[in-house]
C-alpha cells in the first residue's frame, strides 16, 4: 500500500474540487486529486462519464455572478454562458493556477474508510486503467458533486412508451414527432419543456406545486445583478421583490399554473423567461401532478387524461457519496448535517465540499467554502486559537445556516442556505483565521 499519509484525497474535479485545490496549493497543504473523467470540469464536461448536460443548457445565473472573483470570465463570453463556454473556463482555471498536475485522471474512487478515530489516517481505494490501487491519507475531501443521482419517481401503474430522467436527456431531437409530457417544473423541467415543444408533437408539463418565475433580465440587465446593494428585511425585500416579478412575469395562473403553497425564497425560484411566452402562446400545456399510468395513457389528479409516448422526469437529484459509509457523514434526514455544510462535527479528517444551494451564492461563495476549510486545517496545525474556537463551535450543537427561512421540506432544499447568513459566516471565518497569530 502507497504511504501518503501527509496528504489529503481530494475527491473530483468540478468547480468545487479546482476550487479545494487552488486554495488547499496556496495554503501550502500537501493533497492528491482524483477525477473520474479524463479531464476537469465536472458536469459541465458533457463528454464527462456522470455529465448531466443537454446541448442547450446554459446558467441560469448570469456570468458576474457565478464566476470566481479572482478568474472572471472574459467579456466576449455570453452572459449566460453555455455549458461550452464553461468547459472551456474551467479547463482555464485548472491552467492558469497549476491544477492540473495535481490530479490523477480517470482514477474512480471506489472506497474511502477511516483507520482508526480522528487523525489517525483514512485508506482510499481507486481503479484506473491500470488496475486497483489503494494509499493511505491523512483526511478525505469529497467534492465529487451533487447532480449525479437521479431522483426518479415511482408512479402507479405502468407506462408502456419511453420514460428518461432529465440526466439521459442530450438532444431535442429525442423529442421528434412525440407526444411528450415534462414531469416537474423546476430549471431544467422548463428548460427542457421549451426545447420539446420544437420538436415534439405536443408537449404538456407536469406540476405537483407552483413556483416564483423570474425572468433572466430586468430593465435590460441580468435579474441577479439587480438587487443586494441594500439589505432590506425578508418581509420587506419579499413585498418588493414580488412587485417587480408581477411587473415584468405578471400571474403565471393565467396560463394554467398553479399557485405556489409557499412564500417566496422558501424555495428556489425558476430563472426562465421562454417558459411563460409558450405556455401564452399554447404551445405546452400545464397538467396537474400524475395519478397513474395505464399503457400509453397518463391519468392526471384532476381526473383528465391524455395519451403520450414520452415521459420525461425533471425531477432533480440526491446526494450520492457511494465510496464512504453513510453513517461516517453524519446524515440527518436527506443531507448529511455537517457545519456550514462542510466541516464535520466530530472529524478535523473529512469534508464535504459544494454540498451547498443558495439563490446568487455562485462559485465565488463556494470558493469561500473551500478557503475557510484550508484556513482551518492550517491553523489547527499551528495551534491557531481561532481554529480552536471554530472546532469548539462546530463540535456543539448548530443548525444549517438558513437566516430563520422556512424552506420546502423536499430533499432538494435539504442543504439550502441563506445566501447572507451562510457568507457572512464563512468570510467571518476566514477573516478571523487570517488575522490570527498562533
Amino acid at each position: 500500500m502507497t504511504q501518503t499519509r501527509e496528504q489529503y484525497a481530494l475527491i473530483g474535479a468540478g468547480p468545487m474540487g479546482l476550487a479545494m485545490a487552488k486554495v488547499l496549493t496556496e495554503q501550502g497543504i500537501p493533497f492528491q486529486g482524483f477525477e473520474l473523467h479524463s479531464d476537469v470540469g465536472g458536469l459541465w464536461d458533457i463528454d464527462g462519464p456522470n455529465s448531466t448536460m443537454y446541448e442547450t443548457a446554459h446558467l441560469i445565473s448570469s456570468k458576474r455572478m457565478t464566476e470566481f472573483t479572482d478568474f472572471p470570465m472574459a467579456d466576449d463570453v455570453a452572459e449566460y454562458p453555455s455549458h461550452r463556454d464553461l468547459k472551456h473556463y474551467f479547463g482555464a482555471f485548472a491552467d492558469h493556477f497549476g491544477l492540473r498536475e495535481q490530479y490523477h485522471f480517470n482514477a474512480k474512487v471506489t472506497h474511502v474508510e477511516p483507520l482508526g478515530g480522528p487523525g489517525e489516517g483514512w485508506r482510499v481505494d481507486w481503479s484506473d486503467p491500470d488496475g486497483d490501487h489503494s494509499a493511505e491519507f491523512a483526511g478525505v475531501m469529497i467534492a465529487n458533486g451533487t447532480l449525479t443521482e437521479p431522483n426518479i419517481p415511482d408512479f402507479p401503474g405502468q407506462f408502456d412508451g419511453e420514460m428518461i430522467h432529465a440526466s439521459q436527456y442530450r438532444y431535442a431531437s429525442q423529442f421528434t414527432d412525440k407526444r411528450v409530457l415534462i414531469v416537474g417544473a423546476g430549471n431544467s423541467g422548463c428548460d427542457i419543456a421549451v426545447d420539446a415543444i420544437h420538436h415534439a408533437k405536443l408537449c404538456d408539463l407536469s406540476m405537483r406545486r407552483g413556483y416564483y418565475f423570474v425572468p433572466k433580465y430586468v430593465f435590460g440587465k441580468p435579474a441577479d445583478t439587480m438587487g443586494g446593494l441594500i439589505k432590506l428585511p425578508m418581509w420587506l425585500k419579499r413585498r418588493i421583490d414580488g412587485m417587480i416579478l408581477k411587473w415584468f412575469v405578471g400571474d403565471p395562473q393565467k396560463y394554467g399554473f398553479p399557485k405556489p403553497d409557499y412564500q417566496l425564497y422558501e424555495s428556489h425560484p425558476v430563472v426562465n423567461s421562454l417558459v411563460l411566452y409558450h405556455a401564452g402562446h399554447g404551445d405546452l400545456r400545464i397538467q396537474p401532478d400524475i395519478e397513474r399510468l395505464d399503457g400509453k395513457t397518463v391519468h392526471f389528479r384532476d381526473g383528465t387524461v391524455q395519451d403520450y409516448d414520452m415521459i420525461l422526469t425533471a425531477t432533480g437529484y440526491k446526494l450520492h457519496y457511494p465510496f464512504i459509509d453513510r453513517d461516517l457523514l453524519n446524515w440527518q434526514g436527506d443531507a448529511p448535517h455537517l457545519y456550514l455544510n462542510a466541516i464535520h462535527p466530530a472529524r478535523d479528517d473529512l469534508f464535504v465540499l459544494g454540498m451547498i444551494e443558495a439563490s446568487g451564492l455562485g462559485w465565488q461563495g463556494r470558493h469561500e467554502q473551500a478557503e475557510m476549510v484550508a484556513r482551518y486545517i492550517k491553523g489547527l496545525s499551528k495551534n491557531c486559537p481561532v481554529a480552536a474556537e471554530l472546532k469548539a463551535e462546530k463540535s456543539a450543537e448548530f443548525q444549517r445556516a438558513t437566516g430563520g427561512m422556512q424552506y420546502l421540506k423536499l430533499a432538494r432544499m435539504a442543504y439550502y442556505v441563506d445566501k447572507a447568513t451562510y457568507r457572512g459566516a464563512v468570510t467571518g471565518w476566514i477573516k478571523r483565521l487570517t488575522q490570527a497569530k498562533s
